[in-house]
């Protein structure tokens, strides 16, 4: 699973929001798995499914506690993502650097 690109395990809404609650911190799968079932109407089969993309891709970690499965984010995958969109940055840096411009320009428009 290791090859699988970076961008492929991102492109699946369900593994984004697994990845979403692992960056607030370290969690249980229970409680991963809950989240996700309720938010998603999926079983916990599927979630334990997307837990293992996530780790077998280098995306997280896990580690036992007793009888519970820690995980959390792996960050030195998601550098391969980073490099891809790194190719891209430049297009919306540009657009978001005239926001900045136009946002700026209306603050001064504002000023009594």
């Amino acid at each position: 699973m290791a090859a699988v690109h970076a961008l492929d395990v991102l492109g699946d809404p369900v593994r984004r929001r697994i990845l979403e609650l692992l960056a607030e911190g370290e969690q249980p799968a229970g409680a991963v798995t809950s989240v996700i079932r309720d938010e998603f109407g999926i079983s916990q089969p599927a979630v334990s499914q997307h837990l293992r993309v996530l780790r077998e891709s280098g995306f997280t970690t896990v580690r036992p506690q007793g009888t519970r499965r820690l995980y959390a984010v792996a960050p030195a995958r998601f550098e391969e993502a980073d490099a891809w969109l790194a190719h891209f940055r430049r297009f919306w840096n540009q657009r978001l650097d005239a926001l900045e411009t136009e946002l700026a320009r209306e603050r001064h428009r504002k000023k009594p």
